[in-house]
């Protein structure tokens, strides 16, 4: 239903996750019998976590640790841990800076040139604990630094920007052709963010594997304030599904996964996430907060250095517990902070699904208060 903003404009009203709540069913099960299963092409995931490419959240050493964990941990390779031998150093530095100088700062500090080399290395070093490898660039950087990625080897390879589109239209420079670029890899590729139903249709139709639903909906994201533009999650999730349910039927059976990246503080937004029809969900503040968390209680993402137009910020997340306490508890807080993973199983108990694909069926209701 449209609203009339004025007389010549009108508006599709949509909703985030904080505007709708799950209700149960008939039947509760045990949370034992629950299963939090994920696969994706011929990976098999325990939990459906993939944790942000962020230096804030993701290093080699959490990339392994999320992977023994059960989930998947992306390294951004045009993150630190591919600019300096000594990424720590670099890190402890960022999260040091007064809030007034922090940008220029690390604007400065991601000037440092990406070395293939340290691509190598970093990834190299995730391959070697036994865990599933992932890394990201972005598009603008998938032309310049794909090779050095594919030679070194990974699993699972994530273009992940502000915004992704399948048709990206520049008179400066050549553009990612993304079904040709898939097409010719050997690996799952997931690809966003996008917000729309026909954005999606179209990422999915370059033989993605996956497609990320947000637009800069983080906490360390100012992209509302800098540009205007802003996609409320639930509503973004539950058209890029009806996206995801009409290529199906298009392709003749090939299933697109759905990855909810952004707006997800909570355990309780991670629960209607999935009911609004994600297959999996990408943290970033959530494992930001862990104690083992590279970024040491700050937060950050790409956007907080672009060279030209920041549209994020560093901030001070604070550190609750460790990764492993973060995701499956115990928790000492009541605000779904801590055991992620336990909250949303408990949901689906609570609800009376046993697994994911079953709890998207779930019924939501539009919350006439706000949570907590």
């Amino acid at each position: 239903m449209e609203i009339e903003i004025g007389r010549a404009k009108r508006a599709r009203r949509a909703y985030s996750f904080d505007d709708i709540a799950v209700v149960p069913s008939r039947r509760t099960r045990d949370p034992e019998v629950v299963s939090l299963n994920w696969s994706i092409d011929a990976l098999t995931f325990s939990i459906p976590v993939i944790a942000a490419p962020m230096d804030s959240v993701v290093s080699p050493a959490t990339a392994i640790e999320i992977g023994r964990l059960g989930g998947l941990g992306v390294l951004d390779l045009e993150g630190l841990w591919t600019r300096y031998e000594d990424a720590d150093a670099q890190l402890e530095r960022i999260c040091e800076l007064d809030d007034a100088g922090a940008t220029a700062e690390m604007q400065r500090i991601y000037s440092e040139p990406i070395k293939p080399e340290l691509i190598s290395a970093r990834l190299a070093e995730i391959r070697a604990a036994g865990v599933p490898v992932a890394g990201a660039l972005s598009p603008q950087r998938t032309h310049e630094h794909h090779q050095a990625v594919l030679d070194a080897g990974v699993d699972l390879f994530v273009i992940r920007g502000t915004t992704v589109s399948a048709e990206h239209v520049s008179q400066s420079v050549e553009p990612l052709n993304l079904k040709k670029f898939i097409y010719e890899l050997d690996v799952p590729v997931i690809v966003g963010g996008a917000a729309t139903y026909t954005a999606a249709l179209h990422l999915m139709r370059t033989g993605a594997a996956g497609v990320l639903v947000g637009f800069g909906g983080g906490a360390a994201s100012t992209t509302r304030l800098s540009l205007g533009i802003h996609a409320p999650m639930a509503t973004a999730v539950s058209d890029v599904a009806a996206a995801r349910r009409d290529y199906l039927d298009e392709s003749g059976g090939r299933y697109v996964h759905v990855i909810a990246d952004g707006g997800l503080g909570t355990s309780g937004d991670i629960v209607k996430a999935v009911a609004m029809g994600a297959d999996a969900v990408m943290l970033g503040t959530t494992l930001a907060r862990a104690t083992d968390a590279p970024g040491k209680g700050c937060h950050w993402g790409a956007e907080a250095h672009h060279p030209e137009l920041p549209r994020g910020r560093r901030v001070k997340v604070g550190q609750l517990a460790p990764l492993e306490q973060v995701l499956f508890g115990p928790s000492e807080t009541a605000d779904g902070q801590v055991n992620l993973m336990g909250a949303l199983r408990r949901s689906m108990a609570t609800t009376g699904y046993s697994d994911l694909k079953e709890f998207q069926r779930v019924d939501v209701v539009v919350a006439p208060y706000p949570a907590g």
